[in-house]
């Protein structure tokens, strides 16, 4: 009897040792709203004919934080797009770009070849309290990137500029403009601003950056994104207004020469790990920012020192010493229908050159992963879907469906999975999306050739995403925004 017990009890540690390091999966299935995915499609066009944007006004919450009621940017310039279609094309071929964009950096940094070893653009011609600021979707602008309105200057003009985890250096345009893109808000001047001032060419953060030049003892800088995309100008000190907060001596390119995709936008708001970026100059223990659904008319907030939430799933925040920008997440694996794929232990993992890992990106769309990874998550996925109607890839998009006949439908789940069997599940329609107003869906996963993989903000959609720096955390919390 003593034995029997014995061989029982071990056999229950044994399963209790061996069951906690099984990633548990809470459903196989998860259900897709067909027809409301649908129609957020016909609402995403037809909110093109309105123009101009709702103004935010500033509250004060009982608590010293500060709190900016948010709106939609509706349409910030006269579109081209009279489908969905046509706009899910744009998004896509700006999507590539941006991709290229990031894996060029790193293969610059791997290789040991700094960005100030290129050539440079022709420069002749031309810790806080708590706050937060507006996110909207960048959806009606064609692109796939997400904004906020910043005041920059003092009295501040208010702008919107393009939320970017993947860079540091922040920037508007900048009159006089020698050559700039078309913006939905006037153009900068600096010479209305009592706080602009320019840095000399020996200032720290002038030497902080990658690319600079000095005319006349001031700081010429250039930022080129790797898709052709590059901004030229002055680097400069500003005030920075957001969420009615304003932060004085913030460096940002006061640009005179840009050319890019940055679709109706006055510039960038660089939130990399670099020491030149927001956070870094902010000296921010943490950030945050919830993205809206690419095609709603909702917002959202970008927030700096907020707490974790409580309900956050949470996985490790890990740097690359070769690049510090990207913010790297300890992915550990992907179930399918409550099955972990049989990838490789290594396939997220930072090699020693530097190269591989896996990235949370504001800016890219639809998640890379790399060709093997990418390969055994389609195949699970499409051996699960077999009662769908498939038909013909579009773009990247190799598995579609025609789901034109059908409400809604029972999809496998997919989730991520971090350490300690912490589980992150998608809703489906971060990951079976619309490419046109017909029903044809498509899963919105891409393969890279690269080594870096990217979590895009298709998947990000409608989760807030917790950067504490202090701690070397990410989390993320469905619902949140």
């Amino acid at each position: 009897m003593g034995s029997l017990c014995y061989y029982i009890l071990f056999a229950l540690l044994s399963y209790s040792a061996h069951s906690r390091n099984l990633p548990t999966t809470t459903s196989k299935t998860t259900v897709l709203d067909v027809a409301a995915s649908i129609q957020a499609t016909l609402n995403a066009v037809s909110s093109y004919s309105n123009s101009g944007a709702t103004q935010s006004s500033l509250t004060h919450s009982a608590s010293s934080s500060l709190s900016l009621p948010l709106h939609s940017r509706i349409s910030l310039h006269q579109h081209s797009h009279k489908d969905y279609k046509s706009l899910i094309s744009a998004r896509l071929g700006r999507d590539s770009a941006r991709v290229r964009s990031l894996t060029t950096r790193l293969d610059l940094a791997v290789s040991g070849i700094a960005t100030s070893d290129l050539k440079p653009v022709d420069t002749e011609s031309f810790a806080t309290d708590e706050f937060e600021g507006p996110v909207v979707s960048g959806t009606s602008q064609g692109s796939g990137e997400y904004f906020s309105r910043v005041g920059i200057g003092r009295p501040p003009s208010q702008v919107y500029v393009v939320l970017d985890t993947g860079s540091d250096v922040s920037w508007v345009q900048c009159a006089p403009c020698a050559d700039c893109y078309q913006q939905a808000d006037p153009i900068f001047e600096p010479t209305s601003s009592a706080s602009f001032a320019q840095l000399s060419c020996d200032a720290a953060r002038c030497k902080s950056l990658d690319v600079f030049e000095c005319r006349n003892n001031t700081c010429l800088y250039e930022v080129a994104y790797g898709d052709g995309s590059y901004t030229v100008g002055d680097f400069v000190t500003e005030t920075i207004s957001i969420g009615g907060e304003s932060l004085s001596d913030v460096a940002i390119g006061c640009g005179h020469n840009n050319e890019g995709l940055f679709v109706g936008a006055a510039g960038l708001l660089g939130l990399g790990g670099g020491p030149l970026s927001f956070p870094s100059q902010l000296n921010a223990t943490s950030f945050s920012y919830c993205l809206v659904d690419r095609d709603s008319d909702s917002t959202s907030t970008l927030e700096f020192n907020t707490a974790l939430p409580h309900n956050a799933v949470t996985a490790p925040l890990r740097r690359n010493s070769q690049l510090n920008t990207f913010y790297y997440v300890g992915l550990t694996g992907i179930s399918v229908g409550g099955d972990m794929l049989k990838i490789p232990a290594n396939a997220f993992e930072i090699d020693e050159s530097g190269n591989g890992g896996i990235i949370i990106d504001s800016g890219t769309a639809v998640t890379r992963l790399q060709t093997e990874t990418y390969d055994a998550l389609r195949s699970a996925f499409v051996n699960m879907t077999k009662g769908l109607e498939s038909t013909s890839g579009v773009a990247l998009f190799d598995a579609c469906y025609d789901l034109s006949k059908i409400e809604s439908v029972d999809v496998p789940a997919l989730s991520f999975h971090f350490e300690d069997g912490k589980e992150l599940p998608l809703p489906a329609k971060n990951y079976l999306i619309p490419v046109d107003s017909q029903g044809t869906f498509c899963f919105a996963f891409a393969p890279t050739s690269g080594a870096l993989s990217i979590i895009g903000n298709v998947q990000q959609q409608g989760t807030r995403v917790s950067f504490d720096i202090a701690n070397s955390v990410v989390g993320f919390s469905a619902d949140q925004c």
